[in-house]
């Protein structure tokens, strides 16, 4: 097909990743747009969704702002080595954006079907939200044909219960996962998890059902490399879902969040814990919690899009394994 704009001396171009940053539409990583699923190997999909935030609205504005950040990004991870798109077809598949996003447990249907869609046509997901409810229905889709352990980071552990009225808000999607046999317990660990709260045994099921909860104070006495053992540990050699709060980081890192915490994660050692997890069995995952109207010059979306390209290239690298 002729391009309108003529390459006169760099052939190289011709590849829009190889094309100056500042140019072209933004896609998640400059990657091409499709929403033909026959030539998709890793989708990378946004879920620009908030109706199940509890305080701070805002997330569902966090796809897009994670997009335009992403283009900041080069192809090839140099710390391990993994061009992922060299190991796999990936594209940007749009966003699962919601016809009725007033209507909470209707909004997580359409999310669940829209990635059922993308799973049978035989792709990985990567998703960017979107508030942490996102991650059931995309879970619904993931787990269909059997339970799945998890490595999650965040602040929280996201195992609460009902909440003025709700039982499908960003703070209850894993008690929920459980309770629908989504995810293994036993193949759980949470990591970061911190803050106040107003429940003493807030986070109780997490614990009573088996999840290993690696609190913040414990991450930071026996350092990212013992939180990487301990993960891959846990999740073992079956199937694992990875799901990454942005609220796990430290808030001068991620200042446009819902929740914030003081005392969090540096960047630095949220990319060498997932660098750490090459090898394990993943089969999807998520970053959320980005909300651009709280952030910083796109400090969060930008660490957001580098998170998301870590798990990118885990993904790239379970898909060769």
């Amino acid at each position: 097909m002729d391009r309108i704009k003529a390459l006169q001396r760099y052939q190289d171009l011709a590849d829009p990743q190889s094309q100056p940053r500042y140019t072209g539409i933004p896609t998640f990583f400059r990657t091409p747009y499709t929403q033909d699923l026959q030539d998709v190997d890793i989708g990378l999909i946004g879920v620009p969704f908030d109706g199940g935030v509890t305080n701070r609205t805002g997330t569902r504005h966090g796809p897009r702002e994670v997009r335009n950040q992403s283009s900041l990004l080069r192809r090839i991870n140099t710390a391990t080595s993994t061009n992922p798109y060299a190991l796999a077809r990936v594209r940007d598949l749009g966003d699962a954006w919601i016809e009725q996003p007033f209507e909470l447990q209707g909004a997580l249907r359409e999310i669940e079907a829209f990635f059922r869609t993308v799973r049978k046509a035989g792709a990985v997901t990567l998703a960017v939200g979107g508030d942490h409810a996102i991650s059931l229905p995309i879970l619904r889709a993931v787990a269909a044909d059997g339970s799945v352990g998890m490595v999650h980071f965040d602040a929280h552990c996201d195992t609460g219960d009902d909440y003025l009225g709700s039982r499908f808000h960003h703070g209850a999607p894993f008690r929920r996962a459980v309770e629908e046999g989504l995810l293994d317990p036993a193949r759980v660990i949470q990591i970061g998890i911190r803050g106040t709260t107003n429940d003493p045994d807030m986070w109780g099921f997490s614990r009573d059902s088996g999840m290993r909860v690696l609190t913040m104070d414990e991450l930071h006495d026996k350092g990212w490399r013992y939180a990487v053992e301990e993960a891959r540990r846990v999740a073992g050699s079956g199937p694992t879902y990875l799901s990454f709060d942005i609220d796990g980081l430290d808030p001068i890192y991620a200042p446009g969040t819902g929740t914030p915490e003081a005392g969090g994660i540096a960047m630095i050692e949220a990319q060498r814990m997932l660098r750490g997890l090459t090898g394990v069995a993943f089969v999807g995952g998520d970053v959320v919690e980005i909300s651009p109207p709280f952030d910083h010059a796109g400090l969060t979306a930008l660490h957001g899009a580098n998170l998301a390209f870590e798990i990118l290239c885990l993904l790239a690298r379970a898909r060769t394994a």
